[in-house]
């Protein structure tokens, strides 16, 4: 027998497209839990979505699925709407839990909880009136882009920072009705929206606050960070490194690996700021850059590095996404990726879970199946259909 994840012997289906229910799901399983992805026939909304091999095969799918199980049905026929609705109730616990961006009316959770009392459903929206929203639209509305780049119009970045987020929540949210259900007896409807999750961590954050309590509205300061130092820097061969010193320690780190005590005692007495307070290094941070910038152009980014690891400075070189795989040896001798073979795609580095439990350590890496690899199987498993129904639907279209 392999090994075991955490929540071996939980079961779920997902019904899902693109990032944040898909991750959820993907973590899920990735800690050992059965998760069972459905889609229609021919693959759901992001199937073949971008990034794809020569071939057309949707690295972005492979990527988000690893672990589950797929399975495809018809599910603009009825037959194959009561599948699926069977396969979210089916008896055995733990199971009897539906993850869910697409909540389509016939899965909705009182027609579920007729069949299974005990059901979970978590259901992402976009809004939390239910109108659509997706991460782009949603960080559009954060403030964000207003204060990304140097202030002369919004700027977009690529991260799909709230569909990650969300995508964790969904996980723990299962997890969170899972244990009620255990100490109660008792499922539940459990909805989240994207703009919500988003919308709170701003507030966690504190850029509601500065709004509404400080009255002041965040601008933008380029690479700077707010509130501390920290800056990018150009090194002597035309690489940049960002630097960043939040605490006094790495404050002291930084002045002695650069060899400015001198200079910046001098500019503590003309302008009386105390630059051990964080917040007064943010406040004279063009004069501290002034002083930084010479000593980063004359030296190579080797021997950057040499100097500022010595003195255990907070740093980091930038790097394009080919520089960190084919470099950065927190990929490729990092024991979290694993080479797998994906079908379809090939050999390559794929991640399994960030955390490591102690008890049971981290699963084997598992690729994403190939699309609808499983439905024979899931539902003989958990329908009990025989060979001859199974044959019956597949000659009917159902599956």
């Amino acid at each position: 027998m392999g090994p075991e994840g955490v929540l071996a012997g939980l079961r779920v289906v997902e019904v899902s497209a693109f990032v944040a229910v898909p991750l959820g799901g993907m973590a899920l399983a990735q800690f050992g839990a059965d998760v069972i992805r459905v889609d229609p026939l021919g693959g759901g909304l992001d199937f073949g979505r971008w990034p794809v091999t020569p071939d057309g095969i949707s690295l972005y799918w492979a990527g988000l699925n690893k672990g589950k199980k797929s399975i495809t049905v018809d599910v603009r026929s009825e037959r194959g709407r009561d599948l699926i609705r069977r396969l979210v109730t089916a008896p055995g616990s733990p199971g009897g839990i539906l993850i869910t961006n697409l909540n389509p009316k016939w899965l909705r959770y009182e027609i579920l909880k007729e069949s299974r009392e005990d059901v979970i459903v978590v259901s992402l929206l976009g809004n939390p009136d239910g109108s659509i929203a997706v991460d782009y639209t949603i960080n559009a509305a954060s403030g964000f882009p207003q204060i990304t780049g140097n202030g002369d119009g919004p700027v977009n970045h690529v991260l799909p920072a709230w569909d990650i987020a969300a995508g964790n929540q969904v996980a723990l949210a299962v997890l969170a009705a899972l244990i009620y259900r255990n100490h109660t007896g008792e499922g539940q409807y459990v909805e989240l929206s994207l703009a919500d999750v988003a919308f709170s961590n701003l507030g966690h954050l504190g850029f509601i606050g500065e709004v509404v309590v400080n009255n002041e509205d965040r601008q933008a300061y380029g690479n700077y960070v707010f509130g501390s130092f920290g800056r990018d820097f150009a090194t002597g061969d035309g690489k940049r490194v960002m630097v960043t010193a939040f605490t006094s320690r790495q404050w002291q780190s930084l002045v002695d690996a650069t060899e400015t005590s001198e200079a910046f005692s001098d500019l503590e007495t003309r302008s009386g700021l105390d630059l051990s307070d964080e917040g007064a290094r943010f406040t004279a941070r063009e004069e501290i850059s002034a002083i930084l910038e010479p000593w980063f152009a004359s030296r190579p980014l080797e021997r950057v590095r040499q100097i500022l690891d010595a003195h255990r400075v907070c740093w980091g070189p930038y790097q394009s996404f080919r520089e960190l795989v084919e470099r950065d040896p927190r990929i490729r001798a990092n024991p979290l990726f694993e080479e797998v073979e994906q079908p379809g795609v090939g050999r390559y580095p794929a991640p399994g879970p960030a955390p490591v439990f102690g008890a049971v350590g981290r699963l084997p890496v598992r690729p994403a199946p190939s699309l609808g690899e499983h439905t024979r199987s899931v539902l003989k498993k958990h329908l009990q259909l025989g060979d001859g129904e199974l044959t019956s639907l597949s000659d009917a279209g159902v599956i």
